[in-house]
């Protein structure tokens, strides 16, 4: 997937330390390491943030499952989990936080909704590090303002907005 046009902004420096634990995607089917680091540097531009680090872990349904118990009280995988870096210590780069995606609830996701699976990648990484920026959609307003602003990030890669739903 090519990265938006740029701008005479220079892009944000991003650490991003990938970490691949799981074992259900053929390698073709996965994302570059470019490709998940032009993602969040899509988000990081849009909020004027010019240096980063995070960990995106990919994991199979027992993991997610195990981390979605433990922190959400929910007892099953679920496709994205945001865990954002809070501390009061000034530090010399911005921590982010890790994100944590289920390869084999986004292949299913992607499926059923009849997406891309490189689309479903990139609307899973954006939306996730939206959350570490902390944003959220528990409240209306605020799921609504989320959408746009994932709609609008990814509409830079040319993919179509994730929450419009397919005529039937």
């Amino acid at each position: 997937m090519q990265p938006p046009p740029t701008s005479d902004r220079q892009a944000p420096v991003v650490t991003l330390d990938l970490q691949l634990a799981h074992s259900q995607v053929d390698p073709c089917e996965l994302p570059s390491e470019d490709d998940f680091r032009n993602w969040v540097n899509a988000v990081l531009s849009l909020h004027q943030i010019e240096q980063a680090e995070l960990t995106i872990r990919t994991v199979d349904s027992a993991e997610s499952q195990t981390l979605n118990l433990t922190y959400r009280g929910q007892d099953k995988p679920t496709n994205v989990l945001s865990f954002p870096f809070d501390s009061d210590i000034p530090l010399p780069v911005r921590l982010l936080g890790d994100l944590v995606i289920c390869v084999p609830v986004m292949q299913a996701e992607a499926a059923a909704q009849n997406k891309a699976l490189g689309h479903h990648w990139a609307h899973l990484v954006v939306h996730g590090t939206l959350h570490l920026l902390g944003y959220d959609h528990i409240v209306e307003d605020e799921a609504e303002r989320m959408e746009r602003l994932e709609t609008q990030i990814l509409n830079q890669f040319n993919i179509a907005d994730p929450y419009q739903q397919e005529p039937t």
